[in-house]
């Protein structure tokens, strides 16, 4: 048997085909564009997620020598499409990283309350979420708010391209900032409070949900047979969390990636005073009755920023191979440069959207491989810091699992490791998203009796980074150096705030 499943990303969908012992088969990548037409605004064509899908689906399933039995699908969170009674998209997607909601998501905030909404939502609010953005497409397009049946999650809007329901999974809808996490129902008291009506919202299901089968024209866009059963997944973190076997109470996976992301499981979600002060996302896992806890920051993003930098024509050679190459030619030691990775503001404890990158210590001798190791350096320091966070919320813990494309650089998970003191567990699969995915398509149809059974059979490690205290004393000045820039670069809104920018 194989098992397909779809990853719809910030900028590319990914598919990934599985045997049933958790072995990759073949997959596939399909990008598409970002638009960006106004400062602040982050948008895609709704159409374009749909030929991703087709052509990452219809890639990877010509390489087999037998069907697909069952297909499972996760997204990247707080993106939507809206889309008119038809099903048709009325607007181009909003994504996550749009702004435009800043103004409406203080309000929601005064309005609502800070503690009060944490309690509801798990989630502090902030401009990426969709509650926001509905708000202001209500006051400043409304007539595509009045043409717009329903606010659909992206893996929704490819759900109504097969002819299914767009329905949404618990950890899905618990990032539009609406959502009872306790209740697991869209929330009356943060609905009513915004005059909003539960219909615009997509109907809710738990992951692992059988959206429906696949039609034979459907089927045939997708390269799959006809009746083929599509499983419900969720936001992709706590996809890639059930990926590198993370289900138990206190187990924790970082998943490395343009965000870098920290997940905790628990039986109950942490809606303490403490992490609501430190910003932490907490909210239903797509494990029946377990919930997540999250802390992330933008990572890989300052990797992509340095590439394009180096590379704008063209240059030979893959992203990887350049980054390679430029680890090997890394020198021993501390770059003795400070850079933070916050080219689009901090996340967790902060989340201040104004914060800059910093680039400190540059001397004529530095180049580009003293650089690439700067940024690695920072990542690691501000993974650190995240990692005392997380602990302070949910417990001691002294084993991460690690999975995503940024777990292949050993530069990488050495400094992990050696700043934060814990062992990281590497993963045979650094798809974990889409291993989660499959994982619940097998369950879904029975090819497994529980996620605990299909984690043990398809969920394997392959190695262990165990922390270096000779590197770890080696680091110790340039941490606490880290500090200080990192101030500056969260205080610096504020200077621009007076200066009248």
């Amino acid at each position: 048997m194989s098992l397909l499943a779809i990853d719809i990303g910030s900028s590319a969908c990914k598919a990934v085909v599985f045997d049933a012992s958790g072995h990759v088969l073949a997959q596939h990548s399909a990008a598409y564009p970002i638009e960006f037409p106004r400062p602040s605004f982050a948008e895609a064509r709704p159409e374009s997620f749909w030929r991703a899908v087709c052509e990452a689906a219809s890639s990877v399933t010509r390489e087999l020598n037998e069907p697909v039995h069952a297909m499972g699908i996760s997204s990247h969170g707080e993106s939507f499409v809206p889309v008119n009674a038809s099903g048709e998209p009325a607007a181009p997607a909003i994504l996550n990283q749009d702004g435009r909601a800043a103004a409406e998501a203080e309000w929601c905030e005064q309005t609502l309350g800070r503690q009060r909404a944490f309690q509801i939502t798990g989630h502090v609010m902030h401009p990426m979420y969709p509650l926001g953005k509905i708000l202001w497409m209500r006051k400043n397009q409304p007539e595509v708010f009045s043409a717009t049946s329903k606010f659909v999650t992206v893996i929704g809007y490819v759900l109504l391209r097969m002819g299914l329901p767009p329905l949404a999974d618990y950890s899905l809808a618990s990032r539009y900032f609406a959502f009872d996490i306790m209740q697991r129902q869209w929330s009356n008291e943060i609905l009513d409070r915004c005059g909003l009506s539960h219909g615009i919202l997509p109907e809710t299901a738990p992951a692992g949900t059988i959206a429906g089968k696949l039609s034979a024209d459907i089927a045939g866009q997708l390269g799959l047979k006809a009746g083929t059963p599509v499983v419900l997944g969720g936001h992709d973190q706590p996809c890639g969390a059930i990926g590198s076997g993370v289900i138990d109470q206190g187990s924790i996976t970082d998943s490395i990636g343009t965000y870098e992301c920290l997940t905790a499981t628990s039986d109950r979600p942490n809606l303490t005073e403490a992490n609501l002060a430190s910003s932490l996302n907490t909210y239903c896992h797509v494990v029946p009755g377990k919930f997540v806890t999250l802390a992330y920051f933008p990572s890989s993003i300052m990797l992509k920023w340095f590439h394009d930098l180096l590379y704008r024509n063209g240059s030979g050679g893959s992203e990887s191979a350049h980054f390679a190459a430029m680890e090997r030619e890394a020198k021993a030691g501390p770059s003795g440069l400070l850079i933070t990775p916050h080219l689009i503001g901090t996340c967790n404890p902060e989340f201040n959207p104004h914060a800059r990158g910093v680039i400190f210590g540059l001397t004529p001798a530095t180049d580009s491989s003293d650089v690439y190791k700067g940024i690695m350096e920072g990542i690691a320091c501000e993974f650190a810091r995240l990692a005392t966070i997380l602990e302070k919320a949910t417990g001691d813990f002294g084993d991460i699992r690690v999975a995503g494309g940024g777990s292949r650089s050993q530069l990488g998970l050495r400094l992990r490791a050696a700043l934060t003191g814990k062992r990281l567990h590497t993963m045979e699969c650094s798809e974990a998203v889409c291993l989660g995915s499959a994982i619940l398509a097998a369950v879904a149809v029975g090819d497994y009796a529980s996620i605990p059974e299909a984690v043990h059979e398809m969920v394997h490690e392959t190695g262990v980074v165990e922390p270096d205290s000779k590197l770890a004393s080696s680091y110790e000045p340039q941490l606490m150096q880290y500090e200080r820039v990192r101030e500056l670069a969260v205080g610096m809104h504020f200077h621009e705030k007076r200066r009248g920018l």
